[in-house]
């Protein structure tokens, strides 16, 4: 929910005040959330109760004395979550850091893996019609995040003020240009709020990154690593204050080293004032370690990427994956489908990456791009991109219809509910080497070629079901109790296959036995034998 305050009248009230409301539950809980500015006097808080009953005092607190809201406290009533929405973060909770810092949990204690999409322009390029038929493709495939600039950040970029136009871009500091994020343009924002509406209600969480430090949108000079700390702090606690009572993401390093003082400065901003313990993480341009802040309290996950050359490079997941102290690891960033010339990390490709990630430690989630897309190229003949990074004659509607899109977002949907916080890559109880064992309680392998699954030491390892699915399409093939060690599962399927196995009867099989018997809908999970 959102309460409106009327508060002080200065010079520049993004930088000159400070404020917060605190809020205490009947229960003894408190939380603190910032207030932001909106124009003018206008101020604004925005809460989300993390108990399903009782009530809330709240009271507005200042840095300053003098500075004074209207109304300065007011009472709430916790209620319970919708029964349905699109969104599961308002249905099952905020997602928060596992235990095992591995994997990510919705506060009913639910699993939560993320597909993410990169879309990095839409902030400051897209309409809301656009971000509609965007969210609707995206939603319809199994994306439930996507990766934003939450500002345009090229300090040389040049163009039309606007949306829907060439060369144009809508502007969220007006001395960005300059290194600096004093001047923030609220329009940007109120406009940006609607985005988020849009993304929400379609169940993707929206991933805010503040500034980025490498290539930016044009490669025309990032202003990430030139902003004072204490001004990315500043506009990373803006973020938490305006988006951060519904579903988000924080990335407050992108694309850098890693160790750039303003990605200290605001992840530990983050971490201070984000009253719900949303993820937040670093993703590092592709020739760098990727253990920047290892041990940092404010930091629950690392994403690599691996460059843009279409090569699998599931190593640098699995070397994130050995790091100390754990946290969660996935490549953020493979290489756009169709980047520089047609074909390249196309089709198939993104759905082989994809699993590849995810067996060697990727318990986060898996993510995806299409060039033209992350740009928010508008159409396929629009100048002033690099061509390097464009699909050739596709802008992002076109982008749309890439066909690894489709394989990526299977993988959510084949996941989901799916128990991996507890797994490890594991390369000993099968034929079929690349997998993932939680022992006695989920097994998943991953065959690029198929063929005939034999496991070698399943005994009390392996649970005792088991399905059998083709990656590309979702169908469950096969299915039914584990055979002895060296008693191969036949299915003539040589081809890419996916075997899970639990003891109860996944997600995905339920919504498989929903379907019409010889449905063909996309992403729907079709059933063709029963092996038990």
């Amino acid at each position: 929910m959102e309460i409106t305050l009327t508060g002080p009248d200065t010079a520049n009230p993004y930088l000159d005040v400070e404020a917060w409301a605190v809020f205490h539950h009947t229960s003894g809980a408190e939380l603190r959330r910032p207030v932001f500015w909106d124009g003018g006097t206008t101020y604004r808080v925005r809460f989300a109760s993390p108990y399903p009953d009782g009530g809330w005092l709240w009271e507005v607190q200042a840095g300053r004395a003098h500075h004074r809201f209207s109304p300065a406290s007011g009472r709430l009533a916790g209620t319970p979550p919708p029964a349905r929405h699109p969104h599961r973060a308002l249905t099952r909770g905020f997602v928060t850091t596992h235990a095992t810092r591995r994997a990510f949990r919705h506060a009913d204690g639910s699993p939560a893996f993320f597909v993410f999409d990169t879309a990095w322009a839409m902030p400051w390029r897209a309409t809301t019609a656009d971000v509609e038929v965007y969210a609707a493709d995206r939603q319809a495939k199994g994306f439930n995040a996507v990766l934003l600039m939450s500002v345009q950040p090229d300090m040389r970029a040049r163009g039309p003020a606007g949306r829907g136009i060439d060369h144009g871009f809508e502007v969220g500091f007006h001395d960005l240009p300059d290194g600096r994020l004093t001047r923030l343009n609220v329009d940007y924002f109120q406009y940006f709020d609607r985005i988020v509406d849009v993304l929400v209600d379609h169940g993707i969480t929206p991933v805010f990154q503040p500034v980025f430090h490498g290539f930016g949108w044009k490669g025309l000079g990032v202003a990430g690593p030139v902003v004072p700390p204490e001004q990315y702090a500043r506009y990373c606690r803006y973020l938490v204050a305006r988006f951060g009572a519904r579903p988000a993401i924080y990335l407050p390093g992108a694309d850098g080293a890693g160790t750039e003082p303003q990605i200290e400065a605001g992840g530990r901003e983050i971490h201070a004032w984000d009253a719900y313990g949303q993820p937040t993480g670093i993703h590092y341009r592709p020739h760098h370690r990727n253990d920047a802040h290892q041990d940092a309290d404010w930091l629950d996950f690392q994403a690599c990427q691996t460059g843009h050359a279409g090569d699998h490079v599931p190593d640098r997941v699995a070397t994130m994956w050995a790091q100390r102290p754990a946290r969660a690891v996935m490549n953020g960033e493979p290489t756009y489908e169709h980047t520089g010339r047609h074909g390249v990390a196309a089709g198939w490709w993104q759905g082989h990456e994809a699993w590849c990630n995810l067996c060697a430690g990727a318990l986060m989630g898996v993510a995806y791009g299409a060039a033209s897309l992350w740009q928010w190229r508008l159409h396929p003949h629009e100048p002033g991109h690099s061509d390097y990074f464009l699909a050739a004659d596709a802008g992002w509607r076109d982008a749309l219809g890439f066909e690894g899109s489709h394989y990526v977002g299977l993988v959510g949907r084949i996941l989901e509910d799916l128990p991996l916080a507890h797994a490890r890559p594991c390369w000993d109880v099968s034929t079929n080497t690349r997998g993932l064992l939680d022992p006695g309680v989920l097994y998943l392998g991953y065959a690029e070629h198929g063929g005939p699954w034999v496991f070698l030491d399943a005994d009390h390892r392996v649970p005792s079901k088991y399905w059998l699915i083709d990656p590309r399409s979702g169908q469950v093939v096969a299915s039914g109790i584990r055979p002895p060690n060296h008693v191969p599962i036949r299915f003539d399927l040589y081809q890419p296959s996916i075997l899970v196995c639990t003891e109860n009867t996944p997600t995905f099989v339920h919504r498989a036995e929903s379907q019409p018997r010889g449905s063909t809908a996309s992403g729907s999970m079709v059933r063709r034998r029963d092996d038990g």
